[in-house]
């Protein structure tokens, strides 16, 4: 009896050691999406005032936490009945990063006219209207990025049992919720702390004064940087989802050095999205008028 207790014990610390080894993979296995959503957040939750940041932040991660608990149990289901439809639905999401990633360089070298609102003018209730609406686009952006995380992490271990599957691809979920956020909440205060270093020294410690002085100018330069790697990110990730998944483009291009099958893809399957994206775009108003 002791006998069997202690076995049940030892398959259980079997199974907790090959998920963790499981977590390892699907975890680095998805590091450029998780880069682009940190960067994406990044932006979502900078340019409200100090006193907001943090509550809006903390908005957007429970609907992100929500966002997993819908698409997880959604990821396993598939998992266990249609194996078959991860990697589709992969490459579904590799074409949204592809788009996203071409469409940022696109909107660097053509910008489009954004109206300005000067938050002076604008009464309580309308800056909290645009704050909510502002808060919605960010978890909404969160659902498709979490996707395309759980889908991925699941991807890198549907060879290994379903116990598994559901514990590395939860513990990619919770890093990716926790550890994204959490990094994105010392980026937005960031600004806030130069502050106070600079008001600690007074004129007095010029180091420290110094040092404040960096953490204020330097957090939209941090913020670009983000912008800029996880833009690259997403065009790779988006590459290698095809070149890896699609043996005519792997045979097609394994001539090409190191990352750049996955750069050409990528740019090439985002170019097309973005061509198909503009010319409905301008055929819509056609059809209203028609």
């Amino acid at each position: 009896m002791t006998g069997g207790f202690f076995a049940v014990f030892d398959d259980i610390a079997i199974l907790l050691d090959d998920a963790a080894a499981m977590s390892k993979v699907a975890t680095k296995n998805t590091v450029g999406i998780l880069g682009d959503d940190l960067a994406v957040n990044a932006q979502k939750a900078s340019g409200f005032s100090a006193s907001r940041e943090l509550p809006v932040l903390w908005a957007i991660t429970k609907g992100s936490f929500r966002n997993k608990l819908i698409i997880l149990p959604f990821a396993f289901v598939l998992s266990a009945l249609a194996p078959w439809s991860i990697i589709p639905i992969l490459m579904l999401g590799g074409i949204y990063l592809a788009f996203e990633g071409v469409e940022k360089i696109y909107e660097y070298f053509v910008p489009h006219a954004h109206k300005k609102i000067e938050r002076a003018s604008l009464s309580e209730s309308e800056i909290l209207e645009i704050e909510k609406s502002k808060i919605k686009s960010a978890i909404f952006t969160d659902f498709i990025l979490s996707i395309e995380i759980v889908i991925m992490a699941m991807s890198s271990v549907l060879e290994q049992t379903l116990p598994i599957q559901i514990i590395a691809v939860s513990v990619v979920a919770i890093i990716a919720t926790i550890g994204v956020y959490g990094l994105v909440a010392l980026l937005v205060r960031m600004d806030d702390f130069g502050f106070k270093l600079i008001d600690i020294a007074d004129e007095k410690n010029r180091v420290l004064e110094r040092i404040g002085n960096i953490l204020v100018n330097g957090l939209p330069k941090v913020i670009q940087l983000l912008t800029v790697v996880g833009t690259a990110a997403m065009i790779l990730v988006a590459g290698g989802i095809f070149v890896h998944n699609i043996h005519q483009i792997h045979e097609l291009l394994h001539f090409l050095p190191s990352v750049l099958p996955e750069i050409v893809v990528g740019l090439s399957v985002g170019s097309l999205a973005l061509i198909v994206h503009q010319l409905f775009i301008f055929l819509k108003p056609s059809k209203k008028s028609a």
